[in-house]
């Protein structure tokens, strides 16, 4: 399937917000002390029939900033070793340059005013996002300052089900444990799960394309 151009639907379907789904692994719970590990992104479009699928994604391994905190429960469960020395990891300032110039990008090409992120428990990945643009002194940050997409909440609805693997479940997207907790492999099975249900609204009637 060829992937849709840019075009003004995505725009006009979220009220001048450009979704981007985002995730980030860490070095803990608080974006303030915690090491930001990974970040990744993945670009979604609309085609003319107001369908949404992703189209690309962008991802860094990123250095703990100085002083950074690693919390070893957290580390246990994401794997990662910092000091690997095919981590090839950027730091933080790079790294979201690098991703918030391809999202300001998509927003032109859209029409879109302002970009929303899109994650599972959002509000982790956008207070994560938001204290690293921070330190990095970063002002260009195309993100809503506050408001997210939680792709939780939209599969409790859609689903009964919550927890990422089990909502990937019920919407009948695999899910394979040995990668969990990679951030390019929960983004891009998260995009696919907010891309599924977006459209399945949309085919039952929620949302038409001439709106």
């Amino acid at each position: 399937m060829t992937e849709p151009a840019p075009n003004a639907l995505i725009s006009r379907r979220f009220r001048g917000f450009l979704p981007v789904i985002v995730d980030v692994e860490t070095g803990g719970l608080n974006p303030q002390t915690d090491a930001l590990l990974e970040i990744a992104a993945v670009i979604i479009r609309m085609d003319w029939q107001g369908d949404l699928l992703p189209v690309g994604t962008l991802a860094h391994h990123v250095q703990p900033f100085p002083g950074a905190r690693l919390d070893p429960a957290s580390m246990a469960i994401n794997g990662i070793d910092p000091d690997h020395p095919f981590r090839f990891a950027v730091p933080e300032g790079e790294a979201l340059n690098a991703i918030f110039r391809e999202v300001r990008r998509e927003m032109r090409d859209t029409g879109c005013s302002r970009a929303i992120l899109v994650g599972h428990n959002s509000f982790f990945d956008l207070a994560f996002v938001n204290a690293a643009a921070e330190r990095a002194r970063i002002k260009r940050n195309p993100f809503h300052p506050f408001s997210s997409f939680d792709t939780a909440t939209l599969a409790g609805l859609a689903y009964g089900q919550t927890v990422l693997a089990r909502s990937l479940q019920a919407a009948g997207i695999p899910w394979d444990e040995r990668e969990a907790h990679s951030a390019i492999y929960d983004v891009e099975r998260t995009a696919e799960l907010f891309c599924q249900i977006v459209n399945r609204w949309k085919n039952l009637g929620g949302w038409a394309v001439d709106n």
